[in-house]
């Protein structure tokens, strides 16, 4: 599934989302020079450009992004469909013309059959329309990460596309069976009902039925002899003065009322489904919120007004009123996104009993694998901490925010995790700013489940107030 539209949506919503733990004066800044960069190439500044501007200042992702995990996520159940469609189809058309020789096989039933596949792939799409999701819990059992309010919003017609390409894929299997079994077997078809209906009434729907094709396969339509020659009522008397050759020339129409009446209306309506769901995202990624003010902070001139001196060539503060802790005693690290590569310092990686790797080139499953046995651990000792080594450079991502949801849910309550920012030398210590963008972080996290801490370097003794003395 690559639907360009949806896949810019998922992106711009993700990062809309990263961006709400910034600070406004950052985002406009940042935003407007953007804009100023775009006027000076001569170029448009759109959502598009501006996520490609934004995954160059991100360099090179460590993970799959949001959009990519969804998208996987929906080609994972698309495949399932159409697995599941394939099998159906083949099963069912053998037993729709399962013929042991004795009793026909009943046109009849066949007509009601493809009826019924013809409403429930309309309904289908009614569904998706209105929005309807009998199936949401099961589909969340599927899910590694949170739902977003835009994910929830196309799942109906992302749904009904899967469902639509299901029911193609067992349209078309059963028309291949159709066709090899009308190859290899010697199919004898008659048509009948308990009810007393006349072969002028029932070649009359015959005909309506054929309608579409009757111009472009004339076979394909049934006359009223073959109807006629072809009727069974309780199969007792007269029966052997008809003409067995004539049992098996119903099968064009067969195929035709399935091709039209099964494949064709799956077909296109799977490809309605397509044409919606990028409507919809078109529709999404223009009303959604972040998007109005990313757009008037690229039309708007940067102001710093956040300082508490004149001095413009200062930027607005940032800093926050969360403290420093002293760094636990903990017998457990965790290493996030190749942080501590190659070796970690001695003050983490002394005397520890588990050191793991999360985040970077690790899969979810990796992650998920990781965070259980860390979860075994903390359940065997009575020391409920955790250093979580990070870089002190790099931003916090929504990944690690999303590692730190999967802590609470796995690992025993009242765990307390205290990040370690490492600087680009471990003898040195990061820098103010940088150590600055953590603190933010863990107010956001939760000051009682995330705090931050320093490793002491040189005999430094970490300072309440924010800031490392000696």
């Amino acid at each position: 599934m690559t639907d360009h539209p949806l896949r810019l949506l998922l992106d711009f919503d993700a990062c809309a989302q990263r961006d709400n733990g910034q600070a406004p004066a950052f985002l406009h800044r940042r935003d407007r020079k953007f804009a100023l960069t775009c006027e000076q190439q001569g170029v448009t500044p759109g959502p598009k450009r501006w996520l490609a501007h934004m995954n160059h200042l991100s360099g090179p992702g460590a993970g799959p992004s949001f959009a990519q995990q969804t998208l996987r996520l929906w080609r994972r159940i698309n495949s399932g469909f159409m697995a599941a469609g394939a099998v159906f189809g083949l099963l069912t058309m053998l037993g729709l013309l399962f013929y042991d020789g004795g009793q026909r096989i009943n046109v009849t039933v066949i007509l009601a059959f493809v009826a019924f596949q013809f409403l429930l792939a309309l309904l289908t799409t009614v569904q998706s329309l209105v929005g309807w999701q009998p199936w949401r819990g099961l589909l969340r059992r599927f899910r590694n990460n949170p739902e977003s309010a835009v994910s929830v919003r196309l799942q109906p017609m992302l749904m009904a596309r899967a469902a639509q390409l299901g029911g193609l894929c067992f349209a078309l299997a059963g028309l291949a069976t159709l066709l090899v079994m009308v190859v290899l077997q010697d199919l004898a078809f008659g048509w009948s009902t308990t009810l007393e209906t006349d072969a002028s009434s029932y070649h009359r729907m015959i005909s309506a039925v054929a309608t579409p094709w009757a111009w472009l396969w004339p076979a394909a339509v049934p006359d009223s002899a073959l109807v006629e020659a072809t009727r069974f009522f309780r199969a007792t008397t007269g029966e052997s003065s008809l003409n067995p050759a004539r049992w098996g020339q119903w099968w064009p129409f067969i195929a035709m009322l399935w091709t039209t009446w099964a494949l064709l209306p799956r077909f296109v309506l799977f490809i309605l489904a397509g044409v919606l769901i990028r409507r919809k995202s078109r529709h999404l990624l223009a009303s959604h919120p972040a998007m109005r003010a990313l757009m008037y902070r690229m039309e708007t001139p940067a102001l710093d007004t956040g300082n508490d001196h004149n001095d413009a060539s200062d930027l607005p503060d940032t800093e926050t009123d969360l403290k420093l802790q002293p760094l636990p005693d903990a017998r457990i690290v965790l290493c996030w996104a190749g942080a501590g590569d190659p070796e970690l310092p001695d003050a983490l990686s002394t005397g520890k009993s588990l050191i793991a790797k999360a985040g970077g080139k690790m899969t979810l499953a990796e992650d998920r694998q990781t965070l259980e046995q860390i979860a075994a651990q903390l359940a065997q000792g009575s020391n409920q901490s955790v250093q979580l080594v990070t870089r002190s450079w790099e931003p916090p991502t929504g990944e690690l925010e999303d590692l730190l949801a999967s802590t609470r849910e796995l690992w025993p309550k009242g765990t307390q995790i205290a990040l370690v920012p490492l600087a680009t030398r471990i003898e040195r210590e990061p820098d103010a700013h940088q150590v600055q963008q953590w603190l933010r972080f863990a107010r956001r996290a939760g000051p009682e489940f995330v705090t931050v801490s320093l490793i002491p370097i040189h005999g430094a003794v970490p300072d309440m107030g924010g800031g490392v003395t000696q």
